[in-house]
């Protein structure tokens, strides 16, 4: 038979108390790191979006501090000039005619535009859809758009008409201004 040792004469230790102080650190950390993000995600958004979002997240530091990117996303976004029809004057610049007699001309024409206000005040991250229509084509008006983007830059297609005769004139007229972005 074998002998076993005696019992000790003192219990055993306790395991050690966890401090909890560990566990709010982490979950003060952890309240402060998705507030970041989500007031990151908010202003992302909201600078891709043409309106303001509806709430905006917040969470407060354990320690009562602001969070530097939660005051940078309550800074206000800048404003930008409406672009409507009456922000333009267009003219057509003829790049290309041949006329045939009495029978009259096939012509190639570009919008010619002019904005009105500081392009600097146009929302530099907007595309504005500016449709025209063209009027003295024999077959009826002929209508196209220009697109402007980065505030100076216009896109467009030139147009080629056909007139009845050499003498009509050809005149143009905007139509409609769209925002897209």
């Amino acid at each position: 038979m074998s002998t076993t040792p005696p019992p000790p004469a003192f219990p055993p230790p306790a395991p050690p108390k966890k401090n909890r102080t560990n566990a709010i650190i982490i979950g003060s950390a952890t309240a402060v790191i998705a507030a970041v993000i989500t007031t990151g995600i908010v202003v992302v958004q909201s600078s891709h979006n043409d309106s303001k979002p509806a709430t905006t997240a917040t969470a407060s530091k354990a320690s009562g501090e602001e969070d530097a990117d939660t005051a940078a996303a309550e800074e206000t976004e800048p404003t930008y000039e409406d672009v409507t029809v009456d922000s333009f004057t267009i003219k057509l610049k003829t790049t290309k005619r041949q006329c045939f007699g009495s029978a009259g001309c096939n012509m190639t024409v570009e919008p010619d535009l002019t904005f009105l206000g500081d392009s600097t005040a146009v929302d530099p991250d907007a595309v504005y859809e500016i449709t025209y229509e063209i009027h003295g084509d024999e077959s009826g008006a002929v209508i196209e758009t220009a697109e402007l983007s980065d505030q100076t830059s216009l896109n467009y297609t030139p147009t080629v008409i056909s007139t009845a005769s050499s003498g009509t004139k050809v005149s143009v007229k905007i139509t409609g201004v769209t925002v897209q972005g």
